[in-house]
C-alpha cells in the first residue's frame, strides 16, 4: 500500500518548509522508484522486553545516492518512519505530543499500520548527521529512532 499520497504535504512544520514534502530538503529529496540504486529494508516492530525498535538501527549513504526504503511494520503497533535533521524531529515529536493523530503526507515521513508496507525514494543531499525514528508519542522514547548518516 503506498502511503505517500501526492508529494504535495501537509506542512505542519509551522510553515518552515522543512518537512512538508515541497522539493530539497537538506537531507536530500524525493526520487523515482526508477531511480533508485538500491533498496534497503527497514522494518519497525515492538520487542519482547517493551523496546520499540527500528532494524537495522543505524542508517548509512553517501551524499547523492539514491535509496529505495521498503518499509515493513512487522509490529501489533502503528509505526512511523520520519527522517530528518535532529532539530526538525524534535520539533515534530513536540507536534505530534499535542496531535497524536496526525496524519503525514511528507515526502520524508510514512506511517504504517500492523501488517503493512509501504516505500519511500529518496536522493540523499548534503552530507551531515541526521536521524529517523518514530513520532507517535511514547515511540520515540520507548526506543524507535537511530543515527542516519550521509557521507
Amino acid at each position: 500500500m503506498d502511503h505517500m499520497g501526492d508529494m504535495g504535504g501537509i506542512d505542519h512544520m509551522g510553515g518552515t518548509g522543512a518537512a512538508s514534502g515541497h522539493g530539497a530538503m537538506v537531507i536530500g529529496a524525493p526520487a523515482r522508484a526508477e531511480e533508485a540504486a538500491r533498496t534497503v529494508t527497514v522494518a519497525m516492530r515492538e520487542t519482547e522486553d517493551g523496546r520499540m525498535v527500528f532494524d537495522p538501527p543505524i542508517l548509512d549513504f553517501a551524499a547523492g545516492e539514491t535509496v529505495r526504503l521498503a518499509i515493513r511494520n512487522e509490529g501489533e503497533q502503528e509505526h512511523e518512519f520520519v527522517m530528518d535533521a535532529p532539530d526538525e524531529i524534535q520539533e515534530h515529536k513536540a507536534i505530534m505530543a499535542e496531535m497524536p493523530d496526525m496524519v503525514h503526507r511528507d515526502a520524508n515521513a510514512l506511517r504504517l499500520g500492523p501488517g503493512e508496507s509501504g516505500e519511500i525514494t529518496w536522493t540523499f543531499g548534503e552530507p551531515g548527521s541526521y536521524e529517523f525514528a518514530c513520532l507517535i508519542p511514547g515511540h520515540y522514547e520507548g526506543g524507535m529512532h537511530g543515527p542516519l548518516v550521509v557521507r
